[in-house]
């Protein structure tokens, strides 16, 4: 271990606050188009429907299990590669790899071609978030870390909103295969700046020293269940996805179906709920954590438990409304909460394991996260709109998101409450 005002002065390429906001900015670019490709699918799965003539449930397959079981499966042993290489360039081949298939996915011509071009998409994402956020905590100090992990994060929201509104204009315009190409090509640039443009950190950085030894899987794997605030955490971050992507993945037909809204005008609110203030409630939520926990560390739990509570009945207000207007601004306010736990379980995993087990952490949080939330969420509600719809007919999607989306996001925040109870003493041991 090399001393640590060597690492400080002599190595550190990030001693420049604009090189260091420059990466964070690069990398959270990135992110956008991460969620702007995954989560286009959503704003034209009505058109992809009647044209591949699907069912509901090949649709909650196609955005949710099929996809994460991929992305998830890939995930740690990327993450693996990423602690122990050069991380800014798996970032790099990561976004090319997600954003080349994106623009395929417009070229399938049948229900079997589109899955195959949407697991490639779940192969290539599955490189982009461990080793963005171990380059993140290496540049940033542990003060700061939640504040910028959340900008970092806003990338979901802002790539919702991107995805919603050009998606939804886009279909509206030029039909849903155009959109592919127009929102998947613009990624292979980006990958090239990152490639060729952000350094890559020292591991240890930003806790003033240089780590050499990659600890083995087991250890990772075996120190992180060890923690039970560790253990709510990734549980309260699956239910919270599970609602939020069972929201944006089927919100936008529950408006057209229920509503009958069209994808343009559509995708502009959406783009306002979920995009932007989404967006508002992620960064709000990490700053938020920052400036309480140096009174007590159980804010960064406490947060997103108290916002989970407050979104669960106007969940239940949008979707059983009549008034499409009424729904549509009411929707503004789980939209600005339901994303704000994500910065907070990231940066707080970070602080339960040494520099060297930051992307294996992510990783780990991240199988866990879209393992019952993206890949159930999606599927779940598909499948229970298809087992209502021969009773209740086109009213069957807005049960079936009534029923499991508050669930989810009630149980959820209690996962966040019993994680504050154990992350004091988690944190105190913690390895260097």
């Amino acid at each position: 271990m090399s001393d640590p005002s060597t690492v400080q002065d002599t190595e550190n390429p990030y001693k420049s606050k604009k090189v260091r906001n420059y990466a964070l900015g690069l990398l959270t670019i990135g992110y956008c188009f991460n969620f702007i490709d995954r989560q286009l699918l959503s704003i034209l799965q009505e058109a992809i429907k009647v044209d591949l003539n699907l069912s509901d449930g090949q649709l909650g397959l196609l955005t949710g299990f099929a996809f994460a079981m991929f992305y998830v499966s890939a995930g740690i042993p990327i993450a693996r590669w990423a602690d122990r290489g050069n991380r800014k360039n798996i970032v790099s081949l990561a976004i090319g790899i997600w954003s080349l298939m994106t623009a395929v996915s417009g070229l399938a011509q049948n229900y079997l071609q589109l899955f195959l071009a949407r697991v490639g998409v779940g192969i290539g994402e599955a490189g982009g978030s461990p080793p963005s956020h171990s380059i993140i905590s290496d540049i940033f100090p542990a003060e700061k870390r939640a504040t910028a992990i959340s900008i970092y994060s806003t990338g979901v929201n802002v790539g919702i909103l991107f995805g919603f509104l050009l998606g939804g204009w886009l279909n509206e315009f030029f039909g849903w295969r155009v959109a592919f190409a127009v929102v998947g090509l613009p990624g292979l640039l980006i990958a090239l700046v990152i490639r060729y443009t952000i350094k890559e950190p020292i591991r240890g950085l930003s806790d003033g020293k240089k780590v050499e030894e990659v600890p083995p899987l087991g250890e990772v794997l075996g120190l992180l269940w060890s923690r039970s605030s560790f253990r709510h955490i990734a549980l309260g971050a699956g239910l919270n996805a599970f609602a939020a992507y069972g929201t944006v993945n089927w919100q936008g037909s529950f408006f057209i179906r229920l509503h009958g809204m069209s994808t343009g005008e559509l995708g502009t609110w959406l783009a306002l709920s979920s995009g932007f203030l989404g967006a508002v409630g992620i960064l709000a939520g990490g700053m938020l954590a920052d400036k309480l926990a140096p009174r007590d560390k159980r804010w960064y739990v406490w947060i997103p438990a108290i916002v989970g509570f407050i979104g669960v009945p106007f969940f239940v207000a949008v979707f059983t409304i009549e008034s499409t207007y009424a729904a549509l601004i009411l929707s503004c306010i789980p939209g600005t909460l339901i994303n704000v736990y994500l910065g907070n379980s990231i940066a707080t995993s970070h602080a339960l394991v040494g520099a060297r087990m930051r992307a294996m952490a992510s990783a780990i949080l991240f199988f866990i996260l879209n393992l019952i939330g993206l890949g159930l969420g999606p599927l779940f509600i598909g499948l229970l709109s298809d087992y209502l719809a021969p009773t209740l007919g086109v009213e069957s999607l807005r049960y079936a998101m009534v029923y499991l989306i508050p669930t989810a996001l009630f149980w959820s925040s209690c996962h966040f409450m019993l994680a504050a109870r154990t992350l004091r003493d988690d944190l105190a041991n913690a390895p260097d």
